[in-house]
């Protein structure tokens, strides 16, 4: 078995909003939309105010209040979704650091900076980063929570201009800033990441442990694509780099919006010989390891072990706990699994 596809997308890989350029250029239907328009919150930590439970209305924007447990952490709760208030309740036209996200089902979305004292949300909501929420919300609700998050990621670092150092406002409703002393234009940034499933074309795969995680915690490998590098030497160069394997056959699996600051993923898998010597940058990895498809199987079956692997009695050998199933690297694990 030398090839496979994903079993289901990625979170954070579909096309739930219309990202419609020119309502960025045209404050006339911006102010016309804010009527009915919906505001995603993000606090500097990230987080938006979540609920469960059924929507209230057909905009699908808010709940009404439900079990407050977190996906993931507790069994109790259902239905996640953005609390998102009116526009109108925010201010009564778009805020001049408003971040116009997009449309969905005739309703435009926008984000601002705000945190708990700014908000009637009330005391049923939590304030949950998209890292831990993102698997469990629905499509439009979490594409809405990657772009605000980027978006605001963005624009926090890019206060001056790289041309020339002046400062720079925002323009086209948030999707992109302008320097004040020679007008150069700067959009958001997308740093692209590739991230591979090694495998040695049968029962095997390759699983890695980063310096900085605890024992027992392990992924597939990723690494930044550097300037004027095509995404299949990257994979073979970040294999190569951090593992010593060299990998053949690499075959592109799938995509995902990434805003851990601002980065798309860009999944792979390849082929690597397991008799080959690991050689492991120890300044990344501290551990790699090759596991057989039962053996993934049994991680899996442990269930989200990223979310406990933390609270895992200590052990001569703790348990293998695989990503969570916000990450691409689970769709690429449960599909090779899968595949077998």
């Amino acid at each position: 078995m030398t090839d496979f596809g994903l079993v289901r997308p990625p979170v954070l890989a579909g096309a739930a909003l219309l990202r419609d350029e020119p309502l960025r250029q045209d404050t006339g239907r911006q102010k016309e939309a804010w009527a009915t328009a919906r505001v995603v919150l993000v606090d500097e930590e990230g987080r938006s105010p979540v609920r469960w439970g059924p929507p209230v209305d057909g905009s699908g924007a808010d709940a009404v209040p439900g079990a407050d447990a977190v996906p993931g952490v507790d069994d109790a709760g259902a239905n996640p979704r953005l609390w998102m208030p009116p526009a109108t309740e925010v201010a009564g036209s778009p805020p001049p650091d408003a971040l116009l996200l997009g449309e969905a089902d005739g309703v435009a979305y926008w984000a601002v900076r705000g945190g708990a004292e700014q908000t009637a949300a009330g005391d049923e909501v939590r304030w949950l980063n998209l890292f831990s929420v993102g698997a469990e919300l629905g499509e439009r609700d979490a594409a809405l929570l990657a772009a605000g998050v980027a978006l605001l990621n963005w624009h926090g670092r890019a206060q001056f201009c790289a041309h020339d150092g002046s400062p720079t406002r925002l323009a086209n409703a948030g999707w992109a800033r302008v320097c004040e002393a020679q007008h150069h234009e700067e959009y958001p940034r997308t740093d692209p990441a590739v991230i591979c499933l090694v495998h040695d074309g049968a029962d095997r795969m390759l699983l890695g442990r980063h310096r900085a995680w605890p024992a027992g915690r392990f992924s597939v490998l990723a690494g930044f694509v550097e300037a004027g590098e095509s995404l299949e030497a990257c994979v073979a160069r970040e294999i190569g780099e951090e593992v010593g394997l060299d990998v053949t056959d690499i075959r592109y699996l799938g995509s995902q919006a990434w805003p851990f600051p601002r980065s798309l993923m860009l999944g792979f898998h390849a082929v690597a010989d397991p008799a080959q010597p690991l050689r492991l940058d120890e300044t990344e990895i501290s551990e790699a390891l090759w596991v057989t498809r039962d053996e993934v199987r049994e991680a899996l079956a442990r269930g989200d072990g990223w979310a406990t692997a933390d609270d895992s009695p200590a052990t001569a050998t703790p348990p293998i706990r695989l990503p969570g199933r916000m990450s691409i690297a689970r769709t690429m694990i449960d599909s090779w699994s899968a595949a077998g």
